[in-house]
């Protein structure tokens, strides 16, 4: 909603926001481990400034899969941020001319106006990132390969390790129908609980 507005330096944040997204994930993934190292990493030297013994990222149990989550998050943000700035850009002025009238003010404009016609494009979104999540792939093999132990082993590594390194191609095939359908099953109550929110606002 920031971005949508005329404010100073616009296209930088935009170009900064954006960037991580067309990145190569080699690339992310050698700055990241830089960034998590915990000898001389940047994220620990900036926990140090305030006294906070930082963990050891990639090589602990408890913090890899989620340091990995915050990797990927980064890197998608900038793409999620562009459709969000198409779907804002689609809704006409004249629902804020007409609530400003009204003594509507912005909390107000983005609860009653800005979220709700907003859903088409959150529902993509969400489907979206259903469908990425189940193909999280690159980073694992590239940061932890799956590692410490298995704790950062997510579905298509534990896939292809079955199939290409294991040699069990039945089972690995198993797996990926059991994925499909898990993630269909998961679009579809997206599906539904959006024409749920649009029959209650009707």
């Amino acid at each position: 909603v920031m971005l949508d507005q005329k404010i100073a330096f616009r296209r930088f944040y935009l170009a900064a926001f954006f960037l991580p997204s067309i990145t190569s994930m080699v690339v992310v993934a050698i700055v990241w481990q830089w960034i998590y190292n915990p000898d001389y990493g940047l994220l620990n030297y900036f926990l140090s400034l305030f006294g906070i013994k930082g963990p050891k990222w990639l090589l602990d149990a408890n913090t890899s899969l989620i340091s990995l989550a915050i990797v990927g998050i980064w890197k998608r943000a900038g793409y999620d941020m562009i459709i969000f700035l198409s779907g804002l850009q689609g809704i006409s002025n004249s629902y804020y001319e007409a609530s400003m009238l009204d003594g509507a003010n912005k909390w107000r404009q983005f609860r009653y106006i800005t979220l709700p016609m907003l859903k088409p494009t959150t529902f993509f979104v969400f489907v979206m990132a259903v469908i990425s999540s189940f193909q999280v792939f690159d980073q694992v093999m590239l940061m932890t390969k799956g590692g410490p132990g298995r704790s950062s082993s997510v579905l298509v590594p534990y896939l292809y390790q079955n199939a290409f390194t294991y040699f069990k191609m039945g089972y690995a095939s198993a797996q990926a129908w059991i994925m499909l359908v898990v993630a269909f099953a998961i679009i579809l109550i997206l599906f539904k609980f959006l024409k749920f929110g649009e029959s209650n606002n009707s």
